[in-house]
């Protein structure tokens, strides 16, 4: 008798109260279907923004890496070239200095192509020398090593080549800048002093005459 009220009461529950959905089962009333709408939208939303966050995190991550494997590249094409540098220095060095007697020899002509080649192949790279010879210097990308007379700033000689590798400066060129002469008192002093030592010898000579 108990479980017949217990079914029978649990039965009526949904009819006591109207619009009450059943376990589920949809509401079925106006105010409970813009509940449930309101719901769904917030959740979706919500699903929405951490989709795009997602995306965003992935397209950050996407950015960073690759950026950090270009400056991966850029760090290693940078060390090789600067290792390689002092040898075409050598080699440049060593062919300036052949003998004029043996510059028509064909090992001489090879070594010279070699030059050539590996030069080509640094272009290749990426890698280009930095214009000095007779250039204003600039402390960006040339060195002053020395300085000499000529005209204020600028470059006189090129003591080692320097190079970019794209736009960055791997070796500044090593350079001999030009540095204007001032005249000193003492020099005018010395005029003035010749100057008064040669009236004294002419007034010299006007006396022994006499």
């Amino acid at each position: 008798m108990i479980d017949e009220k217990q079914e029978e009461a649990e039965q009526a529950a949904p009819e006591d109260v109207p619009g009450a959905p059943a376990d589920g089962e949809e509401p079925t009333d106006a105010e409970g279907l813009r509940a449930r709408l309101d719901e769904e939208k917030k959740r979706a939303q919500g699903y929405l923004a951490n989709w795009q966050r997602a995306a965003a995190d992935y397209q950050n991550f996407k950015r960073r890496v690759e950026g950090e494997r270009s400056e991966v590249a850029r760090l290693a094409s940078a060390s090789l070239v600067i290792n390689l540098l002092p040898l075409l220095d050598d080699l440049e060095r060593a062919l300036h200095t052949v003998d004029s007697k043996l510059a028509g020899l064909t090992w001489i002509d090879g070594i010279w192509l070699v030059y050539r080649k590996f030069q080509a192949m640094l272009e290749n790279a990426g890698v280009k020398e930095i214009p000095a010879d007779s250039e204003q210097f600039d402390p960006q990308v040339h060195e002053a090593i020395s300085q000499a007379p000529g005209d204020e700033g600028k470059i006189l000689s090129v003591v080692q080549r320097g190079y970019k590798l794209g736009e960055r400066v791997i070796r500044p060129a090593m350079v001999v800048v030009g540095k204007k002469e001032q005249g000193t008192g003492t020099q005018e002093g010395e005029g003035g002093d010749g100057a008064a030592e040669e009236e004294k010898r002419e007034q010299s000579s006007g006396s022994d005459g006499d």
